[in-house]
């Protein structure tokens, strides 16, 4: 997330007439319009290689994995978001007729960065776990390999932590595993030159 597009108050609604009709992205949160900003060549990369890997993994059952541009409105908050992957097991639902707003997600995947880690464990973490369809939430580090996953549990939210390229984290809730290795291919390289 990044600055505030205005100081004025906008409505839900008001937000998404807006955000239909915009040339760029922006999440909603408590009344503010808040402008996303471009990610890093980590960044793209580590988003490209979890949903290839996952894509691949259900590729035969009822689940869909969506990339960056699908907005997610958790339940009983005041707010609309665009996590980097979003996967959603059994028939999804949406918020209206447009098919734009996922209301009810299995996995939450978001990519770390100096600019929305604290608002990814933080505010947005307390939004996602009012979802109830919700059941695994992982914060993927950029600077090197380390996932962490928090798993629903009745007693609440259990993390683990994998770390290394040989490490692997399974996601339960759909039946996958993310092998650090594919995650972070080429991430750790240093980018061709100019």
């Amino acid at each position: 997330m990044s600055a505030v597009l205005a100081e004025k108050l906008y409505s839900p609604e008001e937000y998404l007439a807006l955000e239909r009709t915009a040339e760029y992205k922006s999440e909603y949160a408590a009344g503010y319009i808040y402008a996303m900003t471009g990610v890093s060549r980590a960044h793209s990369l580590i988003n490209s290689n979890i949903s290839r890997s996952l894509g691949n993994q259900l590729v035969d059952r009822p689940c869909e994995v969506h990339i960056a541009d699908m907005r997610v409105k958790p339940a009983q908050a005041r707010s609309y978001r665009y996590p980097d992957i979003a996967v959603v097991c059994g028939p999804a639902q949406f918020e209206d007729g447009q098919g734009d707003t996922l209301l009810n997600p299995t996995v939450i995947v978001e990519i770390l960065s100096p600019s929305t880690e604290s608002n990814d464990r933080g505010r947005k973490f307390a939004e996602y776990q009012r979802i109830e369809s919700l059941r695994e939430y992982l914060l993927v580090a950029q600077e090197e390999p380390r996932i962490e996953r928090y798993a629903r549990r009745d007693e609440g939210w259990l993390l683990t932590v994998a770390e290394g390229l040989e490490a692997q984290v399974a996601l339960d809730a759909i039946g996958c595993v993310l092998d650090l290795g594919e995650v972070y291919r080429r991430v750790l390289e240093e980018p061709p030159a100019a």
